[in-house]
């Protein structure tokens, strides 16, 4: 289920420059959103893509990923920017423990559906049996 992806960096001694473009992802991309602030103790996620594939990345700060495939489930930890997640169609994610200042950028295939979500999770789990 765990799909890590290693984005080129270029490295300099003014800093490190990372690249995402070309074969990187599997898929163009569609739709850039990133999430911050996320209080204490707060959870995003908890839902499924019927259509969409995502690449989650940690630009600052760490936070876990809950990846869930109707039987079994796999915790990720995401802290490294030169580093992301692919998450497939029909795998249930949950994000956690947001540290302070955790910053997570998503890198979509899709623009925004509502109706390429599945929100419930035991609609989820009825469709994965």
């Amino acid at each position: 289920m765990k799909n890590l992806i290693e984005i080129p960096r270029i490295t300099d001694p003014r800093g490190n420059l990372a690249v995402i473009e070309k074969e990187v992802l599997p898929y163009a991309i569609k739709r850039v959103y990133y999430l911050h602030d996320v209080p204490s103790g707060a959870y995003r996620g908890g839902h499924a893509h019927k259509e969409c594939k995502e690449l989650l990345i940690a630009v600052s700060g760490s936070f876990e990923v809950v990846l869930d495939n109707g039987k079994e489930k796999e915790r990720v930890m995401l802290n490294k920017p030169n580093q992301g997640l692919l998450i497939d169609v029909n795998i249930w994610r949950e994000l956690e423990n947001f540290s302070s200042g955790a910053v997570c950028l998503v890198l979509a295939s899709h623009e925004y559906d509502e109706d390429d979500y599945i929100r419930n999770y035991e609609t989820y789990k009825s469709l994965k049996s």
